[in-house]
């Protein structure tokens, strides 16, 4: 797998705000994750002497992502999700993943966002971190 080129932001919300959906979103909110130096695991074990993370490989499930969207926009006041996930080998400063959330209020749009990342982090991807 090669990485992909990740969509542009600003053509992605134009396209989001085109949506004949997006007529009942009064916010929008965006993730942008990339691959950083500190492991995911190093960071929740509070480490900080773990050797500096080089990369990762990175892949997903695309039904458990049509899954997590799904139970996304199930949310109250959430019309709109849109989602880009890259793969392969993917070194620091790259992007990870881009997911776009539209909905009525801001408790609504903050809670979706919040619960789709981390299902897509803890149920849906594959990472396999290189170290230097």
């Amino acid at each position: 797998m090669i990485k992909k080129t990740p969509p542009s932001m600003d053509e992605w919300l134009k396209e989001a705000k085109a949506d004949a959906k997006a007529s009942q979103c009064g916010m929008f909110l965006v993730h942008n994750g990339v691959v950083r130096q500190s492991a995911k695991a190093q960071v929740r074990a509070g480490q900080k002497d773990a050797p500096s993370v080089t990369g990762m490989n990175f892949s997903y499930d695309a039904e458990k992502v049509d899954a997590a969207i799904s139970k996304a926009l199930a949310m109250p006041g959430i019309y709109l999700v849109k989602v880009w996930l890259n793969e392969g080998v993917l070194t620091v400063g790259d992007d990870i993943m881009f997911v776009l959330v539209g909905g009525d209020i801001r408790p609504h749009v903050v809670d979706a966002l919040q619960a789709l990342v981390g299902e897509i982090k803890n149920h849906c991807v594959t990472e396999e971190e290189f170290y230097a």
